[in-house]
């Protein structure tokens, strides 16, 4: 129990030039010097200081911390200060101190930012987005590398991640993708039905929704929904991981954090979303079929003859083509998203909004390039 007590740090000052340092000098005993410090009394001193020191029984960074703000204290009052009989061990220690000390008070202090034009502003943020884009394609390379390492060595595969991504991605989303793409072939049959009816060309409504659905909307709401579902949740996911350091657990583990949390996101969505782009095309044309009956007097029977004249298997394969392209660029962007998160929740809510934003915009420049391309082979 005596091991543990130690004795309070103190300063006294016997004589106006000279002050006495006695007890230990730790974090332990600095409780009381703050108000001995605030009472000495050094104000128009003009002769030397002298610091006797051989009382000191301990000495700490914290107490050499504050020896070092009092020997600044002193010499900046004039005249020079000399430290006496303080033990080598001590003075080394505090001499290493000073150093720090010396470096902060050198430090320039942060200005505050000037205004900047608004050309300035563009400067950044272009700066800022080709920096994002190096990094993601630095993530795509990551991946790759990491896709062919599994590839070479397919015990590294792991079934169950896959099997559970492809139930949340897939079976999961199959509610929503349906009835949105339901409602879908309905507005684009109800729409089309007012402009067809005009020029008694009701029976072109198939035409319209089948080649509409299949081709571009099936698709592309069903890779918009996924972004918005599955892209989130994967940037989340990795986000929180990220914040709370369990990427670099699994590190220190020998886990390969791309091998675990993004090669299965992306062979389970790659199956998934064909799908359920499948699942949406039934979906949209049916809503279509009611709609065409209800609006334009066309029959379920009259309306699969005529759909399977107006739609080859060709227009339906440009459709589903494109889908594993969207869900590789889902995944990528909502994981590439999670690994960068910083901070806290804000950072994870930030970066989560930054991955659906991105997907979203980048399926849809996706989508024009593959339509570009289709019309220039003709398909």
């Amino acid at each position: 129990m005596k091991a543990l007590l130690v004795t309070p740090a103190a300063l006294t000052q016997p004589k106006p030039e000279e002050l006495t340092l006695s007890g230990a000098w730790t974090a332990r005993g600095l409780g009381a010097i703050g108000t001995q410090l605030a009472a000495l009394s050094i104000s128009g001193r003009s002769t030397s200081m002298v610091l006797d020191s051989a009382r000191i029984e301990a000495l700490d960074t914290a107490g050499a911390w504050v020896l070092q703000k009092l020997l600044r204290r002193l010499r900046g009052e004039g005249g020079c200060v000399q430290v006496r009989d303080l033990r080598p061990e001590f003075a080394r220690l505090l001499e290493l101190v000073g150093h720090e000390v010396s470096n902060q008070a050198a430090s320039p202090s942060p200005m505050v930012p000037s205004s900047s034009s608004r050309l300035d502003q563009l400067g950044h943020k272009a700066a800022a987005a080709v920096s994002q884009a190096l990094a993601l394609l630095g993530f795509i390379g990551e991946v790759a590398a990491a896709f062919a390492g599994c590839l070479r060595h397919p015990t590294r595969f792991r079934w169950l991640p896959i099997l559970y991504n492809l139930r949340r991605a897939g079976l999961d989303a199959l509610p929503i993708v349906g009835l949105l793409s339901f409602l879908l072939g309905v507005v684009i049959a109800y729409q089309g039905a007012g402009q067809l009816r005009q020029y008694g060309a009701n029976i072109f409504v198939v035409d319209l929704v089948g080649l509409s659905v299949l081709r571009e909307f099936a698709p592309l709401i069903t890779a918009i929904i996924i972004a918005g579902r599955s892209g989130s949740a994967y940037a989340a996911q990795i986000g929180t991981m990220s914040v709370t350091e369990e990427i670099e657990a699994l590190r220190t583990l020998g886990i390969g954090p791309l091998d675990l949390l993004v090669l299965p996101k992306i062979l389970a969505l790659c199956v998934a979303l064909p799908l359920l782009t499948v699942f949406a095309d039934v979906s949209g044309v049916f809503g279509g079929m009611i709609m065409a009956r209800a609006q334009l007097g066309v029959g379920f029977g009259e309306f699969l003859d005529r759909f399977v004249k107006a739609v080859s298997l060709a227009d339906y394969l440009v459709g589903i083509g494109k889908t594993p392209v969207f869900a590789i660029i889902i995944v990528v962007v909502g994981c590439f998203q999670g690994f960068r998160t910083h901070g806290g929740a804000d950072g994870v809510g930030r970066q989560t909004t930054r991955s659906v934003v991105q997907s979203t915009f980048l399926v849809i420049v996706a989508d024009a390039l593959f339509s570009v391309a289709f019309s220039a082979l003709d398909l």
